[in-house]
């Protein structure tokens, strides 16, 4: 079984260093020690205003490692990708599923605590399939999720782990914040639960942008070895499972495969006991197997 807590840094995650942070924290120490010195009122402003500016980057930049490590690609130089979808489950998920079977492909949902209770056998099916389920929150609280304090935080993160490791049986590893937004307080709530975070390489902003030969032209372009490629679950008239099969067949051409992190099994495989490869897991055939008899094979 799989140790559910990453003891290193996970896939294209650098070991954190708290040095950026603790830059904001001097420079809102520093500056009523220049005021009160008389070094000036001017000086003072200018550090609390550029100790401000780095901490509502470190909050709305979702690559930013300001507060805590986050992930961003998958190690190595093979052509492989790490295929994530968000907001899930949803009447689309089956669709979704049938798309990446056809294509050989694994990929990890990163998944809404409340709106899997409303749909567990979904949840299961994920699973069934050979795939990763992945934490973004229980309610998913767009625009404010950066705001959120430390007690909220907790909410929403714990609130969706105990929701999908019960359906899932096995814990996820990973989480991906609402918007990738950030804030000082979700490491350690992270680190509590025993989560790393994901973020992108590259995203199609389907959310947002109806056009879908511009949001294939989004991911292709964020194209390399270990890219974390980003889609959502839902929209219009099966949009999601639609884009899906459109990137997985550029994917093909271009001699890509969507695998899962290396080291890493599918909540499947761990649940029944299979040790992961030291590559990474694609799957074997149109349907993955729901026995631990016949594992995946690397990618």
């Amino acid at each position: 079984m799989v140790d559910p807590t990453p003891s290193m840094p996970p896939p294209g995650q650098r070991h954190w260093r708290p040095a950026a942070l603790s830059a904001v924290i001097g420079a809102h120490a520093l500056a009523p020690l220049l005021w009160l010195s008389g070094a000036g009122t001017g000086w003072a402003i200018a550090v609390l205003l550029a100790g401000g500016a780095l901490l509502v980057w470190g909050s709305l930049y979702p690559h930013s490692r300001l507060f805590g490590p986050v992930s961003t690609r998958l190690p190595g130089d093979r052509p492989v990708v790490w295929l994530t979808f968000d907001d899930g489950p949803c009447a689309d998920t089956p669709a979704l599923l049938e798309v990446l079977d056809r294509h050989r492909a694994r990929a990890t949902f990163f998944l809404v605590g409340e709106r899997a209770r409303r749909a567990p056998g979904l949840v299961r099916e994920i699973v069934r399939r050979g795939h990763q389920v992945a934490n973004h929150t229980e309610s998913h609280p767009a625009g404010r999720f950066w705001l959120l304090g430390p007690k909220a935080l907790a909410a929403e993160i714990e609130g969706a782990q105990a929701t999908l490791t019960a359906l899932a049986g096995a814990p996820p590893r990973w989480f991906r914040a609402v918007a990738g937004l950030g804030n000082p307080f979700l490491a350690p709530v992270l680190r509590r639960a025993g989560l790393a975070r994901v973020s992108w390489t590259a995203r199609g902003l389907d959310g947002v942008d109806g056009d879908d030969d511009r949001v294939l032209a989004r991911l292709l372009r964020g194209l390399r070895p270990g890219a974390v490629l980003l889609l959502h679950e839902g929209g219009p008239d099966g949009r999601s499972a639609r884009l899906a099969g459109r990137l997985l067949a550029a994917l093909d051409e271009r001699g890509y495969a969507a695998v899962l992190p290396p080291g890493e099994a599918s909540t499947s495989q761990l649940l029944n006991g299979v040790r992961p490869h030291s590559g990474e897991n694609r799957a074997d055939s149109p349907r993955a197997p729901s026995s631990a008899s016949s594992p995946a094979r690397v990618g």
